[in-house]
């Protein structure tokens, strides 16, 4: 009986702990054409990482990256908002979750343009990227580079 009872607990727990983790995660918000199919596989991405995403079809996502605070020269096809951070374009999941997870003084995070090879821009080659650190000021610092 005592036997059966602790596996019990432990099962629960096994089974709790994923929920919980994926509770705390919190949701992106993400603000895109309806017609950009590249949009659609980065939010795939985002899901695919264990995040929850609300996917916002509007006529002008830049009036977005605008108003949360990132440069039109780091602009993309796309803005989503996450924690207070703005994510602008084809920023990596894992990134994002380091940023989450180390809280930053800064706007948020940007992939400039639409590079070949990262997450929703997938195809016959990788383009070497950047992930860049948007501060408070607007001014940037490489947070991540892929080759």
């Amino acid at each position: 009986m005592i036997h059966r009872t602790i596996a019990k607990l432990i099962l629960s727990g096994a089974f709790a702990v994923p929920m919980l983790a994926h509770a705390a995660m919190p949701i992106v918000d993400v603000y895109k054409t309806a017609s950009c199919g590249c949009c659609g596989a980065w939010v795939k991405h985002m899901k695919e990482n264990g995040f929850t995403v609300r996917a916002h079809d509007v006529a002008n996502p830049s009036d977005y990256r605008e108003k949360f605070g990132i440069p039109e020269q780091f602009g993309s096809c796309h803005t989503a908002k996450v924690g207070g951070y703005a994510i602008e374009g084809h920023v990596p999941a894992v990134d994002v979750k380091r940023l989450l997870a180390a809280k930053p003084k800064a706007r948020g995070l940007a992939v400039p343009a639409m590079p070949l090879g990262s997450p929703g821009m997938e195809g016959p080659r990788k383009d070497p990227f950047d992930v860049l650190l948007v501060k408070t000021n607007g001014s940037t610092s490489v947070y991540k580079h892929y080759n």
